[in-house]
């Protein structure tokens, strides 16, 4: 074998090497679809965005229906059908988004809306046997908790967990409330603060994910049926591109086996990752900054003065 070759051989192994070992990221929308109405773009072009998004960068992604957010009316679960048929999956987040850990919600109430959204839903293409708990909280108690463990294995659902948690919701809800007060606000500062923010998650995510486990797992990211992913998405998966992640799909990354884990001391409302690690009374430098709410960037927005005023 010549030199040239030898080179080239150790260069095609580097990029097979580094290729396998490339993080990758699966993409899941809780709450959709959502037909309320919001600035900027009716229900329908909102569904569309995000659609056209994930097929213009080949993603295959999760829709994770509330019932009661739209798809219980024609109109909303013809958005919901066009998931299915643009080769997404569908899943289950109950009707109306219910707490289990409230102290009002009893087992039999959460389990009774999984029923009805199942209904609704098993006849959609793309539909799953996955179950997403609303708020990531599995429940206030061991009764609770014990109880849905099997209500999902007699039904046959598996809990489709979150190892990438973000709070695009509440940059969401910023945006929505500045459009609102100023119909003609200035986008920019809102999409550079959400991509900064997913940045940050999926860093801080994956440095986690190999404090646990030794390497890189398949993320699984929290995103949600909403205007600022309907206007950036593509933006966010050019970025997690730039950064050299690959997509992969929500029933792949589920087959890992971080996925089977059950973690004796969960974090009610937060990553699977988070459980594991105060599972294991770990306790990561960035702890704070994994547990908020999007503080950081709702402070930039305020510093730079877009925010609308209280009682606007």
């Amino acid at each position: 074998m010549t030199h040239l070759s030898v080179v080239r051989s150790l260069v095609l192994a580097a990029c097979a090497a580094a290729a396998a070992s490339a993080q990758t990221v699966a993409l899941t929308f809780d709450d959709g679809p959502q037909l309320k109405a919001m600035p900027l773009m009716a229900p329908q072009a909102r569904n569309a965005a995000l659609l056209a998004a994930l097929a213009k960068h080949h993603v295959k992604s999760a829709l994770f229906v509330t019932l009661g957010n739209g798809a219980d009316r024609p109109e909303g679960l013809a958005l919901a059908k066009a998931w299915g048929e643009a080769g997404h999956a569908i899943g289950n987040h109950t009707v109306t988004h219910l707490d289990l850990n409230a102290q009002a919600t009893t087992l039999k109430q959460y389990e009774d809306e999984i029923l009805a959204c199942d209904g609704a839903i098993r006849p959609l293409p793309g539909f799953r046997p996955w179950f997403r708990f609303t708020f990531l909280r599995e429940g206030n108690t061991p009764e609770k908790r014990d109880g849905m463990k099997g209500f999902l294995k007699s039904k046959g659902m598996r809990n489709a967990y979150v190892s990438l948690d973000t709070s695009d919701w509440r940059l969401d809800a910023a945006l929505a409330a500045t459009l609102r007060a100023h119909p003609e606000a200035d986008l920019k500062p809102f999409r550079a603060a959400y991509l900064a923010h997913l940045r940050q998650r999926a860093e801080a995510y994956r440095d986690l994910s190999r404090r646990l486990f030794g390497r890189d797992i398949p993320q699984v990211m929290l995103l949600h049926h909403n205007l600022i992913n309907a206007l950036f998405l593509d933006d966010a998966l050019q970025q997690f591109e730039a950064m050299g992640w690959t997509f992969t799909d929500p029933g792949a990354a589920l087959q890992d086996f971080v996925y089977t884990l059950d973690p004796q001391a969960p974090a009610p409302g937060q990553s699977l990752l988070i459980s594991a690690a105060r599972s294991l009374g770990y306790r990561p430098e960035n702890w704070e900054r994994l547990l908020d709410d999007g503080d950081k960037e709702i402070e930039e927005l305020e510093r730079l003065g877009v925010l609308p005023a209280s009682g606007e």
